[in-house]
């Protein structure tokens, strides 16, 4: 599993119009972002575009012009934006996609890989969904810090999940060996 470019230099991108804005209080252009990432002036541009179309800024006309975060950092979250810069590492139309010379997955009924996805997918969903642009704004020290307890907190939750569903089916159709 990869993210995209536009995943990876589009939330690079928003991080910089966080930063930039909240120190110097004015939009902030394409031309400064670019020369702080070190990418092209067009590139930004483009991944600008895809993230004031998905609504975490806004561009401001003119001499003084440039982007602002259309909402408070606080309230933006990971998982919006790269779910807006890219979609989800896995989605129910992968395995459509991805059936093989027959036409129709030969896994339909029962698939352990499509069970692990989902439930990769699932858990990046709630861990991302738990991470805001702000917290990102911190040095990386402080921002590991807040990742790791907050993917504890959420494998905490899961093994409460686990726990009240009961047994899993393997152990009861299939009691262990003598």
């Amino acid at each position: 599993m990869k993210l995209s470019t536009q995943e990876e230099y589009g939330l690079r991108c928003l991080l910089q119009i966080a930063r930039l804005e909240s120190t110097s209080k004015q939009p902030v252009t394409i031309g400064e972002i670019s020369r702080v990432e070190g990418l092209s002036v067009a590139n930004v541009g483009k991944f600008v575009r895809a993230l004031r179309l998905g609504g975490f800024v806004d561009s401001e006309r003119g001499h003084t012009g440039g982007y602002r975060l259309a909402r408070p950092a606080t309230e933006i979250s990971v998982r919006d934006v790269l779910d807006t810069l890219g979609g989800k590492l896995f989605d129910a139309e992968f395995c459509e996609e991805h059936s093989g010379a027959i036409g129709a997955c030969t896994h339909s009924v029962e698939c352990s890989v499509r069970s692990l996805w989902n439930s990769v997918q699932f858990l990046v969903d709630r861990l991302l969904n738990q991470i805001s642009l702000h917290d990102m704004l911190g040095g990386e020290r402080e921002f590991a810090s807040c990742l790791t307890e907050r993917a504890e907190g959420l494998l905490q939750v899961a093994e409460v999940e686990r726990d009240s569903a009961g047994p899993s089916l393997a152990h009861e159709h299939h009691p262990p060996t003598p």
